[in-house]
């Protein structure tokens, strides 16, 4: 079986911007309009930098709604975690309903889980599944730490057909063996996909098929042009641009990339100001400040 074509490449995770009353509408469609006129590869709602732990199950319907609609023919993913399988359940069949083309889903706990009962909710969500499910592994926001061998027992499981994994190292033989460590032991039709924008051009070096971009939702001509030069095996123009983007890296290791996010969007007015979900707050004056001379260096603002 060939891997999904909709899981590779280049998929945009947008913001949900949030207005007093729910998600800020015409800023979501707006944040969509400009990834999907770019022509990347796919669409991710929902994501962590989507807000959606935050949001009730109208409001997340509502976005990949809005998402599918505004996204012509670029396929739309949809996160649908959750802390009760119930929930995630119920958030997988809004997503398939309102037409996705593929959920996204971390394992949410409060509780510490055991691998046996990650397991336990994959197995539980593939068998109500109508598309494919990328497995989001995200130990920084989750707390919950996949082993290779975990990945492979979920990989294994019927609709699985991608993994979104953290940062791969830097050195570039590390990363090689770190993808090709993994791909070994998941069938050949799931893709593996990185995340953590700044190793990416890394990833995609490496072997990823995919890249699962923060900054693609606000930056999406950047980060095709870097996705394309990897898969093109131009490894040295694929780094020269992510060097050119490197102070944007540099703060969102330092202030992680939610905040960091929603922050270049309102720098550069796609999102109005207090986009976030109280009680999170943006960035302070100080980490402000640091974006827009990151945009200005990076010459996207003046």
């Amino acid at each position: 079986m060939k891997p999904s074509p909709i899981l590779t490449g280049l998929s945009a995770f947008p913001l949900t911007p949030l207005a007093h009353d729910g998600i800020d509408e015409p800023s979501f469609e707006r944040l969509v309009a400009r990834v999907a006129a770019a022509g990347v590869d796919s669409i991710c709602v929902l994501g962590s930098t989507g807000s959606y732990a935050y949001l009730d199950r109208a409001e997340r319907a509502r976005a990949v709604e809005l998402a599918v609609a505004g996204a012509g023919s670029i396929p739309v993913l949809a996160g649908v975690g959750a802390l009760r399988t119930r929930d995630v359940l119920r958030h997988v069949e809004d997503a398939q309903d309102r037409g996705a083309s593929a959920v996204l889903l971390a394992p949410m706990s409060y509780q510490p889980l055991t691998d046996d009962e990650v397991f336990g909710l994959y197995e539980d969500v593939s068998a109500n599944l109508s598309v494919p499910l990328v497995v989001y592994d995200n130990p920084t926001t989750t707390r919950v730490v996949f082993s290779d061998e975990l990945h492979a027992r979920i990989a294994q499981l019927p609709g699985v057909a991608s993994i979104k994994i953290p940062p791969v190292p830097a050195n570039p033989a590390e990363a090689v063996q770190r993808v090709s460590s993994l791909r070994a032991l998941v069938p050949g039709n799931v893709t593996i996909g990185v995340s953590g924008d700044g190793a990416a051009a890394a990833g995609l070096l490496a072997g990823c098929d995919a890249w699962y971009s923060v900054i693609a939702g606000i930056l999406p001509e950047q980060c095709l042009a870097i996705t394309r030069a990897a898969t093109a095996g131009n490894a040295d123009f694929a780094r020269s641009l992510s060097l050119e983007l490197e102070p944007l890296w540099q703060l969102m290791a330092r202030f992680g990339s939610y905040r960091v996010a929603s922050a270049v969007a309102e720098d550069l007015c796609l999102v109005s100001a207090g986009n976030l979900p109280a009680p999170v707050r943006g960035l302070d004056g100080n980490g402000r400040a640091a974006v827009a001379r990151a945009l200005a260096e990076m010459k996207i603002l003046g």
